[in-house]
């Protein structure tokens, strides 16, 4: 079975909406095979740069299932929690 990783880097601006946003995006993406590998937490440089942003990385069954929940309507709406209250970067990745 095909593993895919969706991977954030955060930068909260504003905490308004992110509690709920939070609680509800772990809950829309559980019910869909997605689970926290990672949220959050120290960051230890081995080498490179770190930006301080916060990381969190999601193990989902596939990209398509990746796909399909961030662009269900669903999402749509817990997006809109967030909105204009943090940066942040958004990749999909597929596992080997």
């Amino acid at each position: 079975m095909p593993i895919a990783y969706l991977i954030v880097r955060i930068k909260i601006t504003r905490e308004e909406g992110w509690p709920e946003y939070r609680q509800k995006v772990a809950e829309l993406f559980a019910k869909h095979g997605g689970r926290y590998l990672v949220r959050g937490g120290p960051v230890e440089v081995l080498e490179g740069f770190y930006d301080g942003r916060r990381l969190v990385v999601f193990e989902f069954p596939s990209m398509e299932v990746i796909r399909s929940v961030w662009n269900s309507p669903q999402y749509a709406k817990l997006k809109k929690l967030r909105q204009g209250s943090g940066e942040l970067d958004v990749w999909a990745v597929p596992g080997v």
